[in-house]
């Protein structure tokens, strides 16, 4: 059994996709970040970054103690080892897999985020602030779609690739992107929505939505940590 500790975000999205494509048993534990249960002592001793998704594997593959795991793409890559389900066994497909799999993680996750967050959750709107990471997702979306041209998925077959950056894509209107200025990601993009995983996560997701919650302190919450945070 794997216990994850997720919210309704795009990390939190691909750990329900990947356990609803391998259909891997799973136990939800919600953590609203929005309310600062992230903070709790319990959580920070499975993901000290005070950040979700995170696991707990209870039947890990040396038969010893539980597992934890915190970082979405490291959960991606430990469960796609343990059940040796979508990530290719092959050398050279393996790695194209990771390459695409840290893009995600390095560039279109983070560049995407402060996308939002300029764009959609600073108290002022800096014009250069906005135009500069709405210019970096679009020139992301590019090297993506241009990575589509002659493919199905990213790196040929649907991988741990795929399910990192499809859930980034999804609020592509608040990154102020359009799909048909990208028309293989638009291509890509539908086949994943649905298939019937991808569809059975998201479903997931709707019994964590419109919880309501202070906005002021969501945000002081959620942005407005520092060094401090951790350390007291």
């Amino acid at each position: 059994m794997i216990e994850l500790y997720y919210w309704t975000t795009p990390n939190g999205h691909k750990i329900t996709i990947f356990l609803e494509e391998a259909e891997i048993p799973y136990k939800i534990v919600p953590i609203n970040i929005g309310a600062g249960e992230q903070f709790q002592p319990d959580f920070l001793k499975i993901s000290p970054n005070n950040r979700i998704p995170a696991i707990v594997d209870h039947e890990p593959a040396d038969g010893g103690a539980p597992v934890s795991v915190f970082e979405s793409g490291a959960i991606l890559l430990y469960l796609a080892e343990k059940t040796g389900k979508l990530i290719p066994a092959d050398l050279r497909k393996r790695v194209e897999v990771l390459q695409w799999l840290f893009w995600q993680m390095a560039g279109l996750g983070p560049m995407a985020g402060q996308n939002h967050h300029f764009s959609s959750y600073a108290p002022e709107k800096i014009e250069y602030a906005i135009n500069r990471y709405v210019n970096e997702t679009g020139r992301l979306y590019a090297v993506l779609n241009k990575q589509l041209a002659d493919k199905e998925f990213i790196a040929g077959d649907y991988s741990i690739a795929d399910i990192a950056a499809y859930p980034w894509i999804v609020p592509y209107e608040r990154q102020s992107q359009k799909l048909e200025d990208f028309p293989n990601i638009q291509r890509w993009f539908e086949t994943i929505k649905a298939r019937p995983a991808t569809i059975r996560a998201y479903e997931k997701a709707e019994a964590f939505k419109n919880q309501a919650l202070d906005v002021e302190k969501s945000r002081n919450l959620l942005f407005n940590q520092s060094a401090k945070t951790v350390t007291h």
